[in-house]
């Protein structure tokens, strides 16, 4: 997603500019081009020879008569989005007020006035952020389309965000966003379906395949509903749950404002009664009786006709034509856009092997889960007309 695109950043006065090394390399790890920007009071804090290091390039710290910030972020300039990592309130308040008295500044004056992308990543107290003026000036910024990668805020603090945040909003920014203006639910991870007070019936899946597809989803311009148990995304709405009941009731309530549903979830296909009271150890054996639970796609099919699916089917089977003849079956059965099959192998690790199967097409996919669920994206992009 970012190899080759040139990414400006500018770093103002707050001590999370020391993060800026950290995010620099990140960058320039995935592919992309970065220049740095820095402001004078942020020098106090980190030395531009530090970010000159993290970027490989010579970094900007005022405006001469090579009119850097026309080189930079004018019209055919060489950025391709602007990011202001770490984002100080007083900076804020200046961008939204068009003051251009620091290099940083006057690089956003300019790269909005040429339409390149912006990214922002607050740092400040918790206080300043919410300053009347500073809310005001965030409303406004984001009215001329400057994104923000909010802050974490936490101990009286409103800390810059964690590093893959501020890169999935730079993705975003740069992309197409082809499915811009959808309203996309992902489903994602294992379910836990309770024997007694502390005992559960699960799997091993790690939720990282629906995680990465909800991400891919939202780069592409879309609005994200991810349902799971796993813990909060910054830039997805996400809504927890534990059983297939809850993961069930929570989908067909969202889904009757939205566009698509990703079924990438893996919920328990059984669960039983659960006891009241913990069952005795120290037995020999014991049984359970186990019902059959209902299926989530059928059920959001039933009562959503014409919402697109998409479907996921983890196999553990080696003859590749049934996996693909299992997949049709499905396909067909519920109406799916397409079905997502993969080996149930590789729950919980960072890569996998998917085959993206319709009727008349089969696309085999591998690689990074981040990297396949963009494909899943992408696929889906060619399914439904964007506003």
């Amino acid at each position: 997603m970012l190899k080759g695109v040139n990414v400006a950043i500018g770093i103002t006065g707050s001590i999370a500019a020391v993060r800026v090394v950290e995010i620099a390399h990140e960058f320039k790890r995935r592919g992309a081009n970065v220049r740095g920007i820095i402001t004078s009071d942020a020098t106090k804090i980190i030395h531009p020879w530090a970010v000159e290091y993290a970027t490989g390039n010579a970094v900007v710290t005022e405006i001469t008569g090579k009119v850097e910030h026309i080189e930079l972020c004018g019209e055919n300039g060489w950025a391709d989005v602007l990011l202001i990592a770490p984002a100080t309130a007083n900076t804020i308040g200046k961008m939204a007020a068009a003051i251009d008295d620091t290099c940083v500044t006057t690089c956003v004056t300019t790269a909005i006035g040429s339409g390149i992308p912006i990214v922002v990543a607050p740092a400040m107290h918790e206080p300043m952020a919410n300053h009347p003026g500073i809310i005001e000036a965030q409303e406004r910024l984001e009215s001329w389309g400057v994104n923000f990668a909010d802050p974490v805020v936490e101990e009286g603090k409103a800390k810059i965000a964690d590093t893959e945040t501020i890169i999935v909003e730079v993705e975003r920014a740069v992309d197409l966003k082809p499915l811009g203006g959808k309203h996309i639910i992902v489903t994602s991870g294992g379910t836990r379906e309770q024997i007694d007070p502390i005992r559960v019936i699960t799997n091993l899946s790690s939720g990282k395949m629906g995680e990465n597809v909800a991400r891919g989803c939202y780069i592409k311009g879309a609005k994200v509903s991810l349902v799971h148990s796993g813990k909060n995304i910054p830039y997805v709405d996400t809504y927890q749950v534990q059983s297939a009941e809850e993961m069930i009731e929570r989908v067909i309530n969202l889904s009757r404002e939205a566009d698509v549903l990703v079924s990438a979830a893996a919920i328990s296909d059984y669960g039983m009664d659960p006891l009241k009271q913990k069952l005795r150890s120290g037995r020999e054996s014991i049984q359970l009786e186990l019902h059959r639970k209902p299926k989530l796609v059928d059920a959001v099919r039933k009562e959503f006709p014409d919402i697109v699916i998409v479907g996921f089917k983890a196999e553990i089977e080696e003859d590749q034509k049934i996996v693909i003849e299992r997949s049709k079956e499905l396909l067909e059965r519920v109406g799916l856009a397409f079905v997502v099959s993969n080996n149930a192998r590789v729950m919980g690790l960072e890569d996998t092997e998917v085959k993206i199967i319709r009727m008349e097409e089969i696309i085999e996919v591998e690689g990074s889960k981040r990297v396949v669920g963009i494909k899943i994206a992408e696929e889906l992009s060619k399914e439904i007309k964007t506003d």
